[in-house]
């Protein structure tokens, strides 16, 4: 189809048809189209909230108009109780009269400061002053409403309402007004259609007043995150929550009461007044699908002209990584220059590469070749080193001097043994420091250790592998290490003695050789602190650290050191 448009060389250019394709997409129109979109998906949430805030304000009619209507009467009670409070018997015939005219308070009292309700509706004395609440309306003189579940004076679950009251600017009482429960059930709004999943009040101290559908449900609905007190300060407001279930809710919170009383409703996540209605979701789609558009249109078009190419010569370029082997088939003449170009380059490439591959390999085998013979011969010629020492230990005259060499022997069979492990890898670069110091301590244990003795060993040896010229320096450390282990176990003892080898990789990618042993032994001859010395200055050169612990008979050496890594290409294919 495009061919014919793009038959010249000027045209053939990879750069001129991926312009000319995305040149067909809207983006800018389409990205100024979404933003007009938020701004009204923007505006219809608000409004949606209004409406939220707004039912929720219907739904607490009942509440507010009882809430409210008893503060006023506990304001006016509050400015004429001081014409009775000095005579309880005409204060109490007073509130009698007036509870009696207004049944819907189950009570009306005043308490005097001292926390006696003296004069009451219901004719009862109630002392209220060990009442937690009674301190913290003195230091805090202000309207309150809390709800109780079984009053003292009323005897079952009420709302009470705490009005203080004043003569010359001082406290001297709070007239309290106590609200059955059954009492909002008489004044419940109907007729509304979208009703909330809970509707439940709470006063400026967070705890909560009344609930719609019980205090199982509101204590279960309440927002899990956030506590009701912080409710307060924040007015008329929608936030989305998770309830203490975890089930995501929509919450709104209106002021009924000012500054007192406080209405909470819990929606569903998915409640329909906060979806966008059918017209917005289009009007939300339109610019979307061009927008789509655009991108399959630009799509289709690199993958005609770019993708579907690069892919066939990415398939080449990693086949050539794993089995190099070069393609067979080139591209066609209608591949744009540039890749004609990729490809060509690639080829040569590799066709040097595999010149200088097999170059490298045969210089590269000819040098493991003549290390592994260094190697092997080095071994080979410690060998012979220790034989020439065997002879000469059993010539020694003295028993210092034979020990003397006997250690040296010991060193360098070490070091023989770190060349005949190198020989044997074919990498020549590192050792399995497990397989190494296996042999080290098996060879410390045959020489050391005498016949007959009850010491007990363990080795633990975790996969690590060390550079070869780490090899040297922990061959000969633990060397050291176990003749001193031997030097001082108790090889005569029937049960108890103990030598430990573990070697393990801790969390910080370090290697931790440890060496325990007991210490009921004493050697015949105390030593030099060479061997100490020697270890210290091994553990230096594996740039490690050296630690020594004496404990219940026992006694430990640590060693931490680095283990270095190889970096390995990485291939991404």
């Amino acid at each position: 189809m495009t061919s014919g448009l793009f038959s010249g060389n000027l045209f053939r250019g990879l750069a001129v048809r991926v312009l000319f394709f995305l040149s067909l997409a809207l983006l800018p129109i389409g990205l100024l189209a979404i933003s007009q979109t938020q701004q009204l998906s923007l505006q219809n949430r608000e409004t949606a909230e209004l409406s939220l805030l707004a039912i929720t304000e219907k739904a607490s009619a009942a509440e507010r108009r009882i809430l409210q209507e008893a503060f006023s009467a506990g304001e006016a009670l509050a400015s004429t109780i001081t014409l009775f409070r000095n005579d309880p018997a005409a204060c109490t015939l007073f509130l009698e009269a007036y509870q009696q005219a207004n049944p819907g308070y189950a009570l009306v009292g005043f308490i005097s400061r001292d926390g006696i309700m003296r004069c009451a509706s219901t004719g009862q004395t109630v002392d209220f002053s060990d009442h937690e609440a009674l301190q913290a309306a003195l230091d805090n003189p202000r309207r309150r409403v809390t709800a109780i579940e079984n009053g003292r004076a009323s005897g079952r679950r009420v709302t009470n309402i705490t009005v203080p009251a004043y003569e010359d600017g001082e406290v001297i009482g709070f007239m309290t007004l106590s609200i059955p429960a059954s009492t909002y059930a008489q004044f419940k709004e109907e007729g509304i259609v979208e009703r909330p999943i809970s509707l439940m009040t709470f006063n400026r101290d967070g705890a909560l007043i009344t609930s719609e559908k019980g205090d199982g449900v509101a204590e279960t609905e309440a927002p899990a995150d956030i506590a009701l007190k912080l409710l307060t300060q924040a007015g008329s407001i929608v936030f989305t929550s998770s309830n203490r279930d975890g089930i995501p809710r929509i919450y709104t919170v209106q002021e009924i009461v000012p500054n007192a009383v406080f209405a909470l409703s819990v929606w569903p996540e998915n409640t329909p007044l906060l979806n966008p209605a059918l017209a917005s979701r289009l009007s939300t789609l339109l610019p979307i699908a061009m927008w789509i558009a655009s991108l399959v249109v630009a799509f289709w078009a690199l993958n005609r002209l770019v993708i579907r190419h690069i892919r066939k010569l990415g398939r080449a370029m990693r086949r050539f990584a794993i089995n190099r082997s070069l393609p067979r088939n080139p591209l066609g003449s209608d591949v744009p220059a540039e890749l004609v170009e990729i490809e060509a380059t690639f080829v040569n490439m590799g066709e040097s590469i595999l010149k200088d591959e097999a170059t490298l390999e045969d210089s590269l085998r000819e040098k493991n070749i003549l290390l592994k013979e260094v190697h092997h011969r080095v071994k080979n010629n410690l060998q012979l080193i220790s034989s020439i020492m065997n002879m000469q230990i059993r010539q020694a005259k003295t028993e210092d001097a034979s020990r003397v060499l006997r250690r040296l022997q010991e060193r360098i069979l070490g070091l023989a043994t770190v060349h005949k492990n190198l020989y044997r890898n074919d990498t020549l670069k590192r050792v399995d420091a497990g397989s190494l110091l296996g042999e080290i301590v098996n060879q410390a244990l045959a020489m050391g250790l005498a016949p007959g003795s009850n010491v007990q060993v363990e080795q633990s040896y975790s996969p690590i592998t060390l550079e070869a010229d780490n090899a040297a320096p922990l061959t000969l450390l633990v060397s050291e290490a176990m003749t001193n282990a031997l030097k001082y176990v108790d090889q005569g003892k029937k049960d108890g003695a103990r030598i430990a080898i573990d070697l393990s990789e801790n969390e910080s990618d370090q290697a931790v050789l440890t060496i325990t042993n007991t210490t009921g032994g004493r050697p015949e001859h105390e030593g030099t602190g060479l061997g100490s010395k020697l270890i210290v200055a091994f553990a230096r050169q594996l740039n490690g650290h050296v630690y020594t612990e004496e404990e219940a008979g026992l006694h430990t050496l640590r060693i931490d050191f680095p283990i270095p890594r190889t970096e390995k290409p990485v291939y991404d294919y």
